[in-house]
């Protein structure tokens, strides 16, 4: 299985110019979000694609992702516009997911459903309060019935505010199989996950996500 997995990811590596990466240790997103990683993951970057979040996997992009956003102010979007958002002649374009201030938590998932919708059908499953960085936030669950090839996925989400800001991640991959064996790793990632203060310290650590 490993051996396919790193044969897939060279694959899309050559095919599409994304780079890959070896991710452990201290790792910190967009300069704000520090995260401890113990299991090295893959970051993977498309200088022709730059999201505002970051992207990991262990198996592959078709096969699961951890995404993880360090601190998207408002009137910014969660995702940069994908072909999936840009206009078709049988439908109206789909609006791009964007982070307001003020969201109460049902709405702070909603960007997220959003997100995913852009792939296929999602339903949420399961939303609580959590904490998350550091923050009373909120976790969430959602199934995805993927377009392009019809797999159903499952999801887990966790975000909080602070600061105005809103700090995210997000883990998926194939119901069967692949997420329960992944997801306690992305766990364990996200569970370090701490603000960054202004001095460049971080603070607050996370307790272990749900």
């Amino acid at each position: 299985m490993k051996r396919v997995a790193a044969a897939a990811l060279l694959a899309m590596a050559l095919a599409g110019c994304m780079s890959i990466s070896k991710v452990d240790g201290e790792q910190v997103v967009q300069g704000k979000l520090a995260v401890q990683v113990s299991a090295a993951w893959n970051r993977m970057r498309d200088p022709w694609d730059v999201q505002p979040f970051e992207t990991w996997t262990q198996e592959g992009l078709p096969l699961d992702h951890l995404r993880i956003w360090g601190g998207v102010a408002p009137g910014q979007p969660l995702v940069s516009k994908p072909v999936e958002y840009l206009p078709r002649e049988d439908q109206r374009a789909q609006r791009v997911p964007t982070f307001r201030s003020n969201m109460p938590p049902e709405k702070l998932v909603n960007l997220f459903e959003e997100l995913y919708a852009a792939s296929g059908t999602v339903q949420i499953t399961r939303i609580e309060p959590t904490v998350f960085a550091g923050e009373k936030g909120v976790h969430f669950e959602f199934t995805l019935a993927r377009r392009e090839d019809d797999v159903m996925l499952q999801g887990a989400g966790w975000l909080a505010v602070r600061g105005g800001e809103l700090y995210a991640a997000t883990f998926v991959a194939p119901r069967m199989h692949f997420y329960p064996r992944l997801l306690p790793m992305a766990q364990a990632v996200v569970g370090t996950a701490r603000i960054r203060a202004a001095t460049g310290t971080a603070s607050r650590a996370g307790s272990p996500p749900s």
